[in-house]
Formats: structure tokens, C-alpha cells, sequence
């Protein structure tokens, strides 16, 4: 997936400068956004999701410029997978009907292909069980199983993941990442903002440090992490990494 990305910078009515004219050009397969809270991260990625339109700047995706119109943008939406921080499943469907009725309403699917499809996906990630319980009935871990299914249910072409784990307990953190890790290990494409820096590590190709809405640091993960060059990172790794065992 080709992302490229110039004078990008988002400003909010407050007057707030969230990201500052910042500058990418490479082919994304697993990255990992990380930093700070406020440096711009959420922000990048629900830009590059279609979900917030830039102040200014360009980017493009595989070689075409994203839309900025709200009928362009629907379009280009289908071909995103997007995972919240809590799911963002709907409360009053159960898991089953999460992932049937957008693949009705936005995909196009019949009833027997989106059933089928989505009882695939969730018998996958170990819900056969569960199909017919609301969210309020589902674990953090299974809730977000749910949201990643529904998310690839359609095939997009890059699953934006915006910290898929922040509110889970470590046991489901883990199960949820495993998931992810599958995903990248049959060639999805997928970008996610996290703060578990032992999966951007070891399970992301390359990751971005983000801090104070600038793009400070970008490359190899490994090498973002064994030789961070900027104090910024240097700080940020440092505190993070204070109490690992």
C-alpha cells in the first residue's frame, strides 16, 4: 500500500495546529504510529481513513489523491477497515447483525452472503457462541474481536487500528493483537495507533514517532527502538520502558 503524504497539516476551528505540514512518501504494510498523547496520531489516522478532510496539504493512497467531498469520500470509506479505541460497535445489534448489516447496507452483500461471510469471520476468532449477544454482554476483548471482524468483513485494501487495546485488560490486549498479527501474517495491510511497544516492535515493519503534531522519526522498527536519534523519543522510550520486567 503506497501512502504518500505533502505539507500535510490539520488545524481544529480552536485554532489549534494538531499536525504541522508534515511530509511521507513510502509502501505500508505494517507500521505502528507511536508517541505522546496530543502529538497528532488519531488525528493522521482517521485523515488517512477519510473520516477528517486536512487544512492543508495532499495525500494519496496507491497513487490517487483521497477525495474531499462527502460522496467521493463514502466511496473511498468502503475500501478502509477502521477499528475505535472501544469498538464502536453498535449497542442495540448483536455481534452477528455488527457485521450482516453493514455488509448489507454499505457493501452491497445479500442476506446469505453476509451471513455466511460473517459467520466465517466470527467462528475464525473464536465467537460461534456469541453471535447473538449485544456488546454490553461481551467482553473489552471479545467486543474488539468483533470490531476487527467487521472491519475486514468486507476485504478492504488497509485496516486503520486506532489503539485497539487502550481500555482492555492485558489478557485481552494480547488476544486482540494475536488477531492483528494473523492478519499482517496473511498479507493485510494495516496501520495502527498503540502504545503496546512490544507488538510495534517486534510485529510492525516500520514505525512513526509522532510528537507535537511533527512527524520526528520514521523507519525499520527495530531501529526505532535500538536507536532512537531524536531526545523526544529517546525521552518517550525512556519512560515507557522504566518498568518492564
Amino acid at each position: 500500500m503506497r501512502i504518500e503524504f505533502h505539507g500535510l497539516t490539520k488545524k481544529f476551528e480552536t485554532g489549534q495546529v494538531v499536525l504541522q505540514s508534515m511530509d511521507f512518501a513510502d509502501d505500508v504494510h505494517s507500521l505502528a504510529i507511536i508517541g505522546p498523547s496530543g502529538g497528532g496520531k488519531s488525528t493522521l489516522l482517521r485523515i488517512l481513513g477519510g473520516l477528517l478532510i486536512p487544512s492543508e496539504g495532499e495525500v494519496s493512497v496507491n497513487g490517487k489523491l483521497l477525495p474531499k467531498d462527502d460522496d467521493e469520500l463514502q466511496k473511498y470509506r468502503k475500501e478502509i477497515g477502521f477499528v475505535f479505541q472501544q469498538g464502536g460497535l453498535f449497542r442495540h445489534m448483536n455481534a452477528l447483525d455488527n457485521i450482516v448489516i453493514p455488509l448489507m447496507k454499505v457493501h452491497g452483500y445479500s442476506k446469505e452472503q453476509a451471513t455466511d461471510r460473517a459467520m466465517d469471520l466470527l467462528t475464525r476468532f473464536g465467537l460461534e457462541e456469541d453471535i447473538l449477544k449485544k456488546p454490553a454482554a461481551l467482553s473489552g476483548g471479545q467486543q474488539q474481536r468483533v470490531a476487527i471482524a467487521r472491519a475486514i468483513a468486507a476485504r478492504p485494501n488497509l485496516l486503520l487500528l486506532d489503539e485497539p487495546t487502550s481500555a482492555l485488560d492485558p489478557e485481552y490486549t494480547t488476544e486482540v493483537l494475536d488477531i492483528v498479527n494473523e492478519l499482517k501474517q496473511e498479507g493485510m495491510d494495516f496501520i495502527i495507533v498503540t502504545h503496546e511497544m512490544g507488538f510495534a516492535r517486534h510485529a510492525c515493519e516500520k514505525a512513526a514517532f509522532l510528537c507535537e503534531g511533527r512527524l520526528m522519526e520514521y523507519g525499520p522498527s527495530e531501529t526505532l527502538f535500538h536507536q532512537p536519534e531524536t531526545e523526544q523519543l529517546q525521552g518517550f522510550l525512556g519512560k515507557l520502558l522504566e518498568w518492564e520486567m
